[in-house]
């Protein structure tokens, strides 16, 4: 794997040197106390400092504390995957939430022409995956990143993954990830359309066993498996159909489908709006926009943003009991002049990641960031100090916050 720099090589420090020539004996409850509030890279250091402290950092109960520490103070960040049209490769970067100094994970070691079409953040793992709506491609790639630990891992084809080699085989093919809470453990559901016979195949595949199995599931009548975005909450795939303004739920526990209603504001006035900008008169879609608010199912509408430069964005506060909730969002000036900025995810409690929705996205140097509690917007610039990398060759994909984890891949 090509990296434009190696964060991961320990530094050579005062601490790392006196460590080394001292025995250093705490106990057990200190040292974890004080281990698991650190940032991932400092504990990677520690690694090296003897023997008992690379096993206790490395032991999965270590593991699981360190990431629940970190989620629950919030200390996240934000994962930044980019195609480069120079070279066809993918880009993986993240950045604070404050600074928007770019630092570089990896780069792919394969070129991939099929740039990264959803991400999420699900318990320390960032999930990566393009779609394959047109048979001819036969593109259809997964990738399980844990940005902190700079680890990428690409999943298998499922075993009969001949029939991806078959134009007539397959009409279209695309994965969801999601978190079973019920056995903590990572999956991703492959939904594919078979041409001959037709038929719908689904298939899970496990983060624990790294491998795929077939299930037999039948999704609701009248539902489209066209879906672009997805989000995973209590261990439930939530997925939102074309030509739908219903939740298509999938529960990783029963994994059986569901249906989820949402509320009569939802609906949209009217299927597409029109802008002008240049003399030029364009259509944007009304549809719909699932994403994730604080831990929770929600959807974006912006059927009305155009005329007046409100978003509503209902949220599924109590799920148990289907109660939604309506936030509406203001933008400080034309939502047309501000590049139609959509919601793609969450960074903490209070804030909402904002990004272009003009296409194609590259040149996007920024993102908006909405406080929900000032109800106001402020501006993350991108900056770089690659040589290597130019940002206007990059195409800039879904931007999701993650926390740091020390889970292996």
């Amino acid at each position: 794997m090509e990296t434009l720099e190696d964060d991961m090589q320990p530094a050579t420090t005062t601490v790392d040197r006196l460590a080394k020539k001292t025995k250093i004996s705490l106990p057990t409850e200190v040292l974890e106390e004080i281990l698991s509030r650190l940032p991932v890279k400092s504990i990677l250091r520690f690694r090296i400092v003897c023997k008992p402290w690379l096993s206790f950092i490395s032991n999965p109960s270590f593991t699981r504390l360190h990431l629940s520490r970190a989620t629950a103070a919030h200390h996240t960040a934000l994962f930044i995957p980019t195609f480069c049209y120079s070279n066809h490769k993918q880009h993986f970067f993240s950045t604070t939430r404050e600074d928007g100094r770019l630092t570089h994970l990896m780069t792919l070691d394969k070129d991939y022409t099929v740039d990264i079409a959803q991400v999420e953040h699900l318990n320390g793992l960032v999930f990566c995956s393009s779609f394959n709506y047109l048979a001819k491609s036969n593109l259809v790639y997964t990738f399980v990143v844990n940005p902190a630990m700079h680890k990428t891992f690409k999943l298998p084809d499922p075993p009969d993954h001949s029939l991806t080699n078959n134009t007539y085989g397959i009409a279209s093919v695309c994965c969801f990830s999601g978190f079973d809470e019920s056995n903590n453990e990572h999956k991703i559901l492959m939904i594919r359309k078979l041409l001959q016979p037709p038929t719908l195949e689904f298939m899970i595949f496990s983060m624990s066993t790294y491998s795929w199995r077939k299930i037999d599931v039948e999704p609701p009548i009248g539902f489209s498996l066209i879906i672009q975005t997805s989000v995973c909450v209590n261990s439930v795939i939530h997925m939102m159909p074309f030509r739908s303004v219903d939740i298509l739920g999938f529960d990783l526990r029963t994994e059986k489908f569901t249906i989820i209603n949402t509320p009569q504001g939802v609906v949209p006035h009217k299927s597409s709006s029109e802008y002008t900008i240049h003399r030029q008169t364009w259509p944007i879609s009304n549809k719909p926009r699932i994403i994730k608010v604080s831990g929770c199912v929600a959807v974006a509408c912006h059927d009305r943003v155009v005329d007046t430069n409100k978003m509503h964005i209902w949220i599924l506060q109590d799920y148990e009991n289907h109660v939604w909730v309506k936030e509406i969002i203001t933008f400080p000036t034309s939502w047309i002049d501000l590049a139609m900025p959509y919601p793609l995810d969450s960074v903490n409690m209070n804030e909402i990641i904002f990004s272009s929705s003009k296409l194609p996205r590259n040149n996007v140097t920024n993102v908006l960031i909405y406080n929900r509690k000032s109800r106001c917007f402020r501006t993350l610039q991108f900056t770089s100090d690659h040589q290597k990398l130019c940002l206007d060759l990059l195409k800039f994909c879904d931007i999701r916050c993650y926390v740091e984890s020390l889970l292996t891949l």
